[in-house]
């Protein structure tokens, strides 16, 4: 498995993203009522909520099919990696803009986790592809 991803420094970036993408698909589907009440946001965005952990879900299912069951692990997954560094990007910026800028929403308990967690995600599949780059 280790060969699949060029070393062990990419499996566990590999591993550790993708742990915090199924900590989030966790958090917004299965535990959405802690985390609304953790932000303070109204339950009318449970749907919405559980949509957006949906969308980690089905990347959190294809990482694990890329780890355990593809037989060429990573190799030829160019778009799945690629299509995550633009996700996490817009993601940064959309919810900088919200946060710092245009502020609707945010209350006191607003943290900059929606900044923090998107860049490190950006940092993290960034990384990836570039050490993944002869094999995706």
């Amino acid at each position: 498995m280790i060969e699949k991803f060029n070393g062990i420094f990419y499996l566990i970036i590999f591993i550790i993203h993708f742990i915090g993408f199924g900590a989030y698909a966790y958090q917004m589907i299965i535990g959405n009522q802690k985390f609304r009440a953790k932000f303070e946001i109204d339950e009318t965005a449970a749907t919405i909520m559980r949509m957006a952990g949906a969308i980690f879900l089905g990347s959190f299912l294809m990482a694990l099919y890329i780890m355990f069951v593809r037989p060429n692990g990573v190799e030829g997954t160019w778009a799945f990696f690629n299509l995550l560094v633009i996700i996490h990007a817009c993601v940064f910026l959309t919810n900088f803009y919200s946060i710092k800028i245009d502020k609707t929403g945010t209350n006191e308990k607003t943290t900059n986790e929606g900044i923090i967690a998107p860049i490190v995600f950006l940092v993290l599949s960034s990384v990836l592809v570039y050490g993944l780059s002869d094999k995706i």
